[in-house]
Formats: structure tokens, sequence, C-alpha cells
């Protein structure tokens, strides 16, 4: 139900249906658990087109070092390595305890 509402919203605001899928995709990858577990299902809505569909199936199959799996419900599941900035280790600074003032 509310996915239906948002899309209205979008529709309204003169989003066409590739941007919708674009903005849908796009914050399903970015979304911080699928960043944790590098991997994200995207199905596909009654609301999404073939044409779009497929458009941006063929732009995240060009896009080097995603790995795509389609699956039996039309869905695709989208695998990822990390990133070389993400493997460097943290550096944790230490702040010095100051005393209480009185």
């Amino acid at each position: 139900m509310a996915v239906a509402q948002q899309q209205n919203r979008l529709a309204s605001a003169g989003m066409t249906g590739l941007e919708r899928l674009e903005l849908r995709v796009s914050s399903m990858i970015n979304h911080p658990v699928a960043q944790i577990q590098r991997w994200v299902t995207i199905h596909r809505l009654d609301t999404d087109g073939e044409r779009e569909w497929e458009e941006v199936m063929g732009l995240l199959s060009e896009t080097e070092c995603i790995d795509m799996t389609f699956n039996d419900d039309e869905s695709v599941t989208l695998r990822w390595d990390a990133n070389v900035n993400d493997d460097r280790p943290v550096e944790v600074m230490e702040r010095e305890i100051e005393s209480a003032p009185f």
C-alpha cells in the first residue's frame, strides 16, 4: 500500500517510469543493509514497464564488479565485491580524558 502511494506521488511529480525504476534500484543498492551484506534482490513490480526494466537491467549488466543472477520469480539478485577503500584499516583516534572543571 505504501509503495503504491509513493509511486503515485512520484508520478504526479513528473517522473518517468524509467526514472522511478532507477531511483528504486539505486536506493535498494545504496541501502545500509545491502552495503553491509553486499547483495540485494530487486523484484519487478507490476508498474515496471518491459522497456524500462530491460534498460535498467542492461545498464547493471554493463557495470563492472556486479554479478547478476536472474531468479525464477523474475527478480534479479545483484552481488558485488567490497570496494578497495572498504578494506583499509580503520584509524581510531583516542581522546584525552579531561578532568572535570569542579
